[in-house]
């Protein structure tokens, strides 16, 4: 069960942490603090000069969640198409640890994306929010970008929402939306929290749109945006505390 100290010489003083988390300066943390705004371990914090361990407390200001741990990194990788979600290939084909190559910590991805299939995937050595993100239980969205041949019909989003049956059984999207349409092509927006594989594909093949080009463009608030394929960049708190947010943590 985690806690902050109780003996108050040690540890390190609250505004201190949420300093170094880059909340706040010291100054402004300390406001934060008198305001209500912060919490540790679930219980609303207004005492000035209060000391946690880092390595231990649950922190959160205005009810979003602060890592305050110097050893847990998070990433956001656009995986290029051509490249395995594997850590290692033994056929030494491109995979998307090579992107870690160099680092001193061990990261690991959370989730995958088959080889054909581009966008957004997490690297981090956050067992817990890896954990979470990826059960179903938590039902965490992520979104694509899909395009596909042909014109698509007024009422396949309304289909695809209300599911249909795969050969491992239903499967239904969250949200449909066309984006863009051009004679013989079109571009679709799918939001949905089924992990199932090629569970994208797998659907618009079966309703007869087979996808030329599939992107994962976002995973619940947090979007890869103008991020080029094959870069890879540090998440800030913000992004870091959406995704835990979105799991409960």
């Amino acid at each position: 069960m985690r806690s902050t100290m109780s003996d108050q010489t040690e540890g390190v003083r609250l505004q201190k942490v949420l300093a170094q988390a880059g909340v706040a300066s010291r100054r402004a943390s300390e406001e934060l603090i008198d305001q209500g705004r912060v919490q540790v371990d679930g219980k609303v914090v207004r005492e000035q000069g209060r000391r946690v361990d880092p390595d231990t407390a649950v922190i959160h200001v205005d009810g979003v969640r602060v890592v305050v741990r110097d050893d847990l990194h998070y990433l956001a990788l656009n995986k290029p198409v051509g490249v395995h979600s594997t850590m290692h290939d033994e056929e030494h084909r491109p995979c998307v640890g090579d992107y870690l190559r160099g680092r001193e910590d061990r990261l690991f991805h959370v989730g995958r994306l088959d080889v054909e299939t581009e966008g957004l995937l997490i690297m981090t050595n956050d067992g817990e929010l890896a954990n979470r993100l990826m059960h179903p239980r938590y039902k965490v969205m992520k979104t694509y970008l899909a395009e596909v041949n042909g014109t698509v019909p007024r009422d396949l989003g309304k289909q695809l929402r209300a599911g249909i049956v795969l050969d491992d059984g239903p499967a239904k999207v969250d949200s449909f939306k066309l984006v863009d349409s051009a004679p013989g092509r079109a571009l679709l927006e799918l939001q949905l929290h089924e992990g199932r594989n090629r569970i994208v594909r797998r659907m618009l093949d079966h309703v007869g749109f087979p996808v030329q080009r599939l992107v994962r463009v976002g995973i619940a608030d947090l979007y890869i945006g103008n991020q080029k394929p094959g870069v890879l960049r540090p998440l800030n708190r913000h992004e870091i505390g959406g995704l835990y947010k979105a799991v409960g943590l």
